[in-house]
């Protein structure tokens, strides 16, 4: 995939709105859109203050700094790349984010280490190059609170299999991707 010039993505909403995240040119890196946070944003209304939540695959951190622009209680970044990792942590700084941290790994590698996290609010934007879905359930669930709400962002022509317990709420489409949003409750065994 060829570098992106996109620049800066800007905060729609909350105690940040109208603050321009800078976005470097990254092979791979596609910010989710304007458009499409705000689709997503309008699906969470009040469902985000408070949350505990988990942008894994953050990039730009535009799904993060949102949630947290909209008071979502903590919000943990999860990114590999280190150029993107300095571009998150100097907005952290400059916007002053104090309940938002940003983690340098890989998101398979970090999962197993989180278990029983137990993340409200989920943000999941990978790569669209590969398919790591059946690699990531497995990994993604043990970090779940009991009940979740998870955004999972996907190149339009993919279709993703969902893990027991999970079911989807809603979908979006734009020209290059489909977005869900998903409920994840976690199965009663016995």
């Amino acid at each position: 995939m060829q570098k992106t010039g996109r620049g800066q993505v800007r905060i729609i909403a909350g105690s940040l709105r109208g603050s321009k995240l800078p976005v470097p040119a990254l092979d791979g890196l596609r910010p989710t859109s304007d458009r499409a946070r705000e689709t997503l944003f309008n699906w969470l209304q009040n469902g985000i203050a408070g949350r505990k939540t988990l942008d894994l695959f953050a990039g730009s951190g535009a799904l993060g700094f949102e949630a947290v622009s909209r008071g979502a209680g903590q919000a943990v970044l999860v990114e590999r790349n280190p150029e993107a990792v300095r571009c998150l942590l100097a907005n952290k700084e400059r916007l002053n984010t104090e309940n938002l941290s940003v983690v340098q790994a890989d998101a398979l590698a970090w999962l197993p280490q989180q278990s029983g996290q137990g993340f409200e609010l989920v943000f999941l934007d990978p790569p669209f190059a590969g398919d790591i879905w059946h690699a990531l359930w497995p990994l993604l669930v043990p970090v779940l609170a009991d009940t979740a709400t998870l955004y999972v962002e996907l190149p339009i022509d993919r279709q993703v299999t969902l893990p027991d317990g999970m079911s989807q709420l809603k979908q979006g489409n734009t020209r290059q991707s489909r977005q869900l949003l998903l409920q994840w409750q976690k199965p009663v065994i016995g």
